[in-house]
Order: C-alpha cells, then structure tokens, then sequence
C-alpha cells in the first residue's frame, strides 16, 4: 500500500494523471476506501454498537428492577446472558470479528456479575479490589482472544486499580508516597512499562501489530509524565528536577525509537505536542512572574512559531516515509 500510494502520488506531481482522474486513480489503487470497505466499516460499527448496548443494557434493567427482581434472578439473568455470548464465541471461528467482540462482551459482563455481588454481599469496601479481580479474571479470555481491543480494556482496567488503590493507601506496594505525584508516578512506570511490553511483542505476536493500541498506551504514558513536569514547573520549590530529567529522557527516546527504528508519525506528533506545552509553561511560569502585557503577545507568538515548526518538520518526514 505504501509503495502503491508513493507511485501515485510521484504519478501526480509529475502531471502524468490529469486532475479529473484523480479520484478515480485513488480508488482503483484502493487508497480511498470503496463501497464494499465502507460496508464493512459500519457492520463492524453496529457489531461494536450492539455487544456495548447489550451489556449496559444489562447493568440498567437490573439496576431499574433491582426490588422486583430477587438475588438469584439477577445473577441467573447475568450468568445466562454470558452463558450465551461464551457459546457465541465458540460456535464461532477464533480469527473472526463477531467472536472476538462477543468474548469481549463477555469480560464487560464479567465487571457487571462482579459489581452486583459487591452490592449483593456488600463486599466492596475496597473499590480498587473490584477493577483488580475484573482483570484478573478476563485474563485468561484475553489470552485466547489474541485481541488488541481486549488487551487495553485489561490495561484500562489495572489503571483503575492503581488510581483506587493509591487513594485508599497512598502508596503502593506497602510504600508510601509523601506527595500527590506518587499516583502520577506509579501511571507512568505501569504504562511505561505496558508501552515497552507491547512493542516487544508486537515482534512475534502478529495479531498485536495494529498501532492503535500502542498509540493509546503511550498517550496515557506521555500524559502522566507532562503533568508531573508541569507541577514541578508550578511548584514553589525549585530543587525536584527528577520530573524534567526522566521527561527529556522520555521524549528522547519517542523521537529516536520513532524516528530512526520504527517510524510512527502519531507518536513525533505527541512528543512535539508534549515538548510545546512544556516549553511554554515554562516561559508563561517566568514572564508572568512579572506581569506584563507584552508578556502574553510574546507567548502567543512562541506557541505559533513552535506549532508551525513541528508542522512543517513532520510534514517533511511524512513526505520522507511515503
């Protein structure tokens, strides 16, 4: 496809396809999507639609009939619906949509059979247990999935624990924190570490190669990191400089990882947006200590010219990757 695509584009420049033939060229070189891919693109929207329609209409019509209905009813309810989505997906062949959808469908019943016996049994005085044991109990389902989709629901998952658990003990594993940034910490090492994983094994697993879900993971790792520069940046101390040496060894590395070994323009793209609202928190931190007028046309300026050059070097080295 992208030797494809690279043909036609030099095809274009050099005037060898007349402009009203363009879009025809596009289609018969299937870089546009035609009428049987859209066809597929929205059974695969309705397919996603319905299995997430089907499971919180789960959750609300016991929620609504939570006195007329009895104890067993509603777990028999849950129970027979998971019951049929688990038969569904092995009726079904293992590489096909509909089963790995369905086996997703599943593992979101799972979190609802879970919530209702916390407030069945009142047994849920520590919320994060809830996220904890929901992965730990699809796990085995995502391993047979081979899934992406389900793999970040896991992820999604463990990071509600985390978030839960922090808040309850302020620490993890029996340490504690001494400020609020050690839950920042603990997302950034945890999807660091999820970030890395998935790359490594996105190698030999084929099923993992789709860039969405990297992409994801790395959004939620990028995010935490910038956070903790920007409150050190806020911060009155000006002795924690741990958060700006781990962030500039982490945006060094996006930009070597995906610019020299595996190029991802998503992924320069975030870094270049993370470095932008860095470098102008920092100087909005120091000019406006001062307060002047000139200060924030001097900002504006700064963001429009930093915007412009990421821009433009990313347009040059998507042109390069065509």
């Amino acid at each position: 496809m992208r030797t494809q695509r690279k043909q036609l584009i030099g095809y274009i420049e050099h005037g060898n396809i007349a402009p009203e033939n363009i879009p025809a060229a596009l289609l018969v070189a299937k870089i546009t999507p035609d009428s049987s891919a859209w066809l597929l693109f929205i059974n695969r929207l309705l397919l996603w639609i319905g299995a997430l329609a089907l499971a919180v209409s789960c959750l609300f019509f016991i929620a609504y009939n939570w006195t007329e209905l009895g104890r067993f009813s509603k777990f028999a309810l849950i129970e027979l619906l998971m019951a049929a989505v688990i038969s569904l997906y092995c009726k079904q062949a293992n590489d096909c949509m509909l089963s790995k959808v369905s086996l997703l469908l599943a593992s979101l019943l799972v979190g609802v059979l879970l919530a209702f016996y916390g407030q069945t049994y009142q047994t849920g005085a520590d919320h994060w247990l809830l996220f904890f044991y929901w992965a730990l109990f699809i796990l085995p389902w995502a391993i047979m999935a081979r899934f992406p989709a389900i793999w970040i629901f896991w992820l999604a998952l463990l990071n509600f624990s985390i978030v839960l658990y922090y808040n309850s003990f302020h620490g993890l594993f029996f340490i504690a924190f001494s400020s609020d940034q050690g839950l920042l910490w603990s997302l950034f090492i945890f999807n660091t570490v999820s970030l890395i994983a998935l790359e490594y094994l996105a190698i030999p697993f084929h099923w993992l190669t789709p860039r969405w879900p990297v992409r994801l993971v790395s959004i939620a790792s990028g995010a935490t990191i910038t956070s903790l520069v920007l409150q050190s940046i806020f911060a009155r101390h000006t002795g924690d400089f741990l958060a700006a040496i781990v962030w500039l060894a982490f945006i060094t590395a996006l930009f070597f990882i995906y610019r020299k070994i595996k190029n991802d323009l998503f992924m320069l793209a975030a870094a270049c947006l993370s470095g932008i609202v860095v470098i102008t928190t920092f100087t909005a931190r120091h000019l406006l200590d001062n307060f002047q007028e000139a200060s924030f046309l001097f900002l504006a300026i700064m963001v429009v010219a930093l915007g412009s050059s990421a821009a433009i070097w990313l347009k040059k080295v998507h042109k390069e990757n065509l």
